[in-house]
């Protein structure tokens, strides 16, 4: 498997397509299209049994040019890399950094497909995959995108790390409903893998990704609170909120259900709970997170109110 670096030094777990499921994934998508096309040409052929010779030929390259070309393009950028014949294949066009692609990248891989693909009947793009080692063909190449692979083996997912006790609950006022999937996917892929990270790469990340959170809830974090245990504590927050409306039952309880595995539950309340009230009790915070101890300012009273044996407080399942 041919690892995929982000310009923030992140690995991404993407599996490149190879030529295979391309060339049967394509050829779905070409015949859907070749169906599309002829039955677009007949409709458009008996409407038009009145034009001269010029405007005939004419109408032709417009489909031509608007259902073999425009059309693939249109339903790649709508879908954001999945056509017909990749969603059959488990497949998807991204970005080389992992994003999902747009309009522009889109157009550029239609237009050179138009090329080597429908021009020399795939014979280009087959010897592009090869050569490439991530299987890219020149559509990819000069857009910047690669096909990588959905259905893969199932791993174990990895827990993201806890908050330090004292920030359990300081956020449960926060208004989450803005932020989108794809900024908690970030977060977590952060959190899960800043210890890869160069110690300066990782402290830009967790600042850019916490900024991004205090744009989308308006509410910026009490000074003197890392950006990694701020991350971790909203993180917290909405894995706590998920189990509440899960094991909802007692109506006016403090704390949430039990959390599944891989989940903590958390505390409602401004400070955090007692030993023992929200799940399994642990001794220690997160390597990577500022321990309570070295934080100073808002945090140092929640420091106290939770006492320096961080009971009440563990990893993950």
């Amino acid at each position: 498997m041919s690892e995929l670096v982000t310009g923030d030094a992140v690995v991404l777990d993407l599996r490149p397509a190879r030529l295979p499921s391309r060339a049967l994934a394509a050829a779905i998508d070409l015949a859907v299209v070749s169906c599309v096309f002829v039955l677009v040409s007949v409709v458009v052929g008996i409407a038009s049994v009145t034009l001269d010779e010029a405007a005939v030929a004419a109408v032709g390259v417009a489909l031509f040019l608007l259902v073999l070309i425009g059309g693939p393009i249109a339903v790649e950028t709508l879908s954001h890399g999945r056509s017909l014949g990749k969603l059959a294949c488990g497949l998807r066009v991204v970005r080389d950094d992992g994003g999902p692609i747009r309009f522009r990248h889109a157009l550029v891989r239609g237009a050179m497909g138009a090329v080597e693909i429908l021009m020399t009947f795939g014979v280009v793009a087959a010897i592009a995959s090869l050569v490439s080692a991530r299987g890219r063909r020149l559509g990819d190449v000069f857009a910047g995108t690669l096909v990588v692979r959905e259905r893969v083996a199932v791993k174990r997912s990895v827990a993201v790390p806890p908050p330090p006790p004292w920030l359990v609950g300081r956020f449960s006022q926060l208004d989450l409903s803005a932020v989108p999937d794809e900024l908690w996917l970030a977060v977590r892929q952060y959190l899960t893998r800043m210890h890869q990270l160069d110690p300066g790469v990782g402290r830009s990340m967790a600042v850019r990704l916490a900024d991004e959170l205090v744009t989308r809830t308006g509410i910026a974090p009490p000074q003197g609170i890392p950006a990694a245990a701020f991350l971790a504590a909203v993180v917290h927050e909405r894995q706590a909120r998920d189990a509440r409306r899960v094991f909802a039952g007692a109506p006016g309880a403090s704390f949430a259900a039990p959390a599944p595995a891989g989940r903590v539950a958390g505390s409602t309340g401004g400070t955090a709970g007692p030993a023992g009230s929200a799940g399994s009790v642990g001794s220690a915070a997160p390597a990577g997170l500022v321990a309570p101890a070295r934080v100073a300012g808002p945090g140092a009273e929640e420091q106290k109110g939770a006492g320096d044996s961080s009971a009440g407080f563990a990893p993950p399942g």
